[in-house]
């Protein structure tokens, strides 16, 4: 897969973790089949430890480590772009998506000095319109005070440094967003949004242009094992060659078993009155 040309500016992050590497192929394949490969961005799978050959790709490892520490790590060391397309190793593409939206989005970043856009859609953000449109799609900015997680971890172009300032050391993901949004409310900065990606299916919450053609991308994981999302992408891989359909095949057996991404059983919930009992009698 050849990807765009070398961007001194911009870079794609998909973060992920080691423990999840099952997930790596199914990200690969459809990001391979939607993404448009003239998009001028460096792009970088980051891991712990482990060596990923996903095609197209920089393979950086931050080591071990609390979430907010092994990314502050490669921002600090690894990536010098200035801007920074932060992605998962869960968001599976879904749908094409546009090189000229991107150019012109990039370049307005530029231009402005935007420090954070989000671009997927949640009924969380309360928008008000500015006067720039992208390709038909409207940039707001979000109201910081109505809006709830500021800090998110959805796909979203960063200035770098600005995403540095938001990750105190040993912050879990949960943490960091739940913590960092009220540490952006304290800060009030601008931050933009558009509706570019449907994300599980989110509707857009601004006014575009009628009929533009949105992206698409459906996080398949939820608690270290596959969701019902994936279903489709399943579907799809069965139809594809005979690696993709020898990995359609593994990915059914582990949404049918209920298996976490590194092949164990899912841990069942044992409710609080029944894990003091466990503990009291030794179990």
């Amino acid at each position: 897969m050849m990807l765009g040309k070398k961007s001194a500016d911009f870079a794609l992050l998909v973060h992920a973790c080691d423990r999840y590497s099952f997930l790596y192929p199914g990200f690969a394949y459809f990001f391979d089949r939607y993404w448009d490969k003239s998009i001028p961005c460096n792009y970088y799978f980051a891991t712990e430890e482990l060596q990923a050959d996903i095609p197209g790709f920089e393979n950086i490892r931050s080591g071990k480590g609390e979430w907010s520490d092994r990314l502050a790590l490669l921002l600090r060391e690894q990536i010098k772009e200035r801007y920074v397309i932060y992605m998962q190793e869960d968001m599976w593409l879904s749908a094409t998506v546009n090189a000229a939206f991107f150019e012109q989005l990039l370049l307005l970043i530029q231009q402005h000095n935007w420090k954070q856009v989000k671009l997927t859609s949640a009924e969380v953000y309360k928008t008000r319109p500015t006067d720039w449109q992208v390709e038909g799609f409207t940039i707001s900015r979000l109201d910081n005070e109505q809006s709830d997680y500021l800090m998110s971890h959805q796909m979203t172009i960063w200035d770098r440094e600005f995403l540095l300032q938001q990750l105190p050391k040993n912050e879990h993901p949960w943490r960091n967003e739940r913590k960092g949004t009220k540490r952006l409310k304290r800060l009030n900065p601008e931050i933009y949004q558009v509706d570019y990606f449907a994300e599980n299916g989110n509707p857009q919450i601004n006014k575009n242009e009628n009929q533009i053609p949105r992206s698409a991308y459906f996080t398949v994981s939820e608690n270290s094992a596959l969701n019902s999302r994936v279903l489709p992408f399943i579907e799809q891989l069965k139809n594809g060659d005979a690696a993709a359909q020898a990995y359609a095949a593994q990915l059914q057996q582990h949404y049918d078993q209920q298996l976490t991404h590194d092949g164990l059983p899912k841990p069942r919930k044992v409710d609080p009155v029944k894990r003091l009992k466990n503990w009291l009698t030794g179990k």
